[in-house]
């Protein structure tokens, strides 16, 4: 490792189950904020002034939150729960009330992705009710948009994101497959554009950088897998980091493009350049699997923080590399 791992700068603590998922929302007003979601049913919002929950609320009938999101240019968060619900929040002028929901059919942990297509225009897509389908419907009016269903039979749908390239035609979405397989489906033709078997074992976590067309995947086994898509949409795989121990519940990449973050079922975060996937720190305080890991979206890199939670019910909060380094 090029440096001394680093201590979290402070905790948060009183979540009151695992800490599934995190999500920051830093760049707008004076008061920066992280969402939790806990697998206790439980959405935490923690002023990041204060250090404390500045507001908790409950949606999912005491179900394990697995997603929490906001939606940009409005003050709408999105959670998701094992009641098969996607819940959408109004939090204007301090209110925090279910202004709608959808019913996905599904118990599982796959997390659902939202796209803007355009001003006040969403896709939302999820895993469905059949093992292998991804529903894609539009919000507000929850127009169903398509089913994807992949030919062979590749398991279930464990991890999905959308994408909105910057030429050709409409959103593409990136899936992960219980065998191992990633498939770049066109959402516009419902057609699968390319496939790939990224691990052995059941893909657990993908994130894409849109930027460079480039993403990455974890798996139960102990391995990281980089990979791509070209100009003609096909799915190439690159490099694999090979981790100490096997396990990793998420990804993450720094919105800057320079880090990425790995959540590890051996209690640590693992952080290497994003460029060439070299080994940077590893982040040593949970005392039990980290769940989720996110950066935040502050406007100063200065400020810029990482946050792991944790099955321990704390959450920790990390500033690291923040300066102008070559993080490789």
């Amino acid at each position: 490792m090029s440096r001394s791992a680093p201590s979290p700068i402070y905790t948060l603590r009183g979540a009151g189950g695992p800490l599934n998922c995190l999500h920051f929302s830093c760049h707008g007003g004076d008061t920066p904020l992280l969402f939790s979601g806990s697998g206790k049913g439980a959405i935490h919002m923690w002023n990041l002034n204060t250090r404390r929950a500045e507001k908790i609320v409950e949606g999912h009938c005491g179900s394990s939150v697995v997603w929490v999101g906001t939606l940009q240019g409005s003050e709408t968060l999105v959670s998701q729960g094992r009641d098969m619900q996607v819940c959408l929040w109004d939090l204007s002028e301090g209110r925090s009330e279910v202004m709608d929901s959808v019913c996905t059919g599904s118990v599982g942990f796959c997390q659902c992705s939202v796209l803007e297509t355009s001003p006040g225009t969403r896709l939302l897509a999820f895993a469905g009710q059949q093992t292998e389908e991804i529903k894609i419907i539009e919000l507000p009016s929850k127009t169903a948009v398509c089913t994807l269903v992949p030919d062979a039979k590749l398991g279930m749908v464990m991890c999905i994101t959308l994408w909105q390239p910057d030429s050709g035609p409409g959103p593409l979405l990136l899936a992960g497959y219980e065998d191992g397989s990633l498939l770049l489906w066109d959402v516009t033709q419902r057609a699968k554009l390319s496939q790939a078997k990224a691990h052995p074992e059941p893909v657990m976590c993908l994130t894409f950088d849109t930027k460079c067309l480039r993403g990455i995947s974890g798996s139960s086994d102990n391995k990281i897998c980089s990979w791509m898509t070209d100009r003609q949409n096909n799915l190439q795989l690159q490099d694999c980091v090979t981790l100490l121990n096997p396990g990793v519940s998420q990804l993450c990449i720094r919105g800057d493009g320079k880090l990425l973050a790995s959540a590890g079922w051996d209690h640590r975060v693992r952080i290497f350049g994003w460029k060439k996937l070299r080994p940077l720190a590893v982040l040593q305080y949970h005392t039990d699997l980290v769940l989720s890991v996110a950066f935040s979206d502050h406007q100063d890199p200065r400020q810029r923080l990482l946050a792991a939670g944790s099955k321990d019910q704390r959450i920790s909060l990390w500033s690291i590399y923040n300066e102008a380094a070559d993080t490789g």
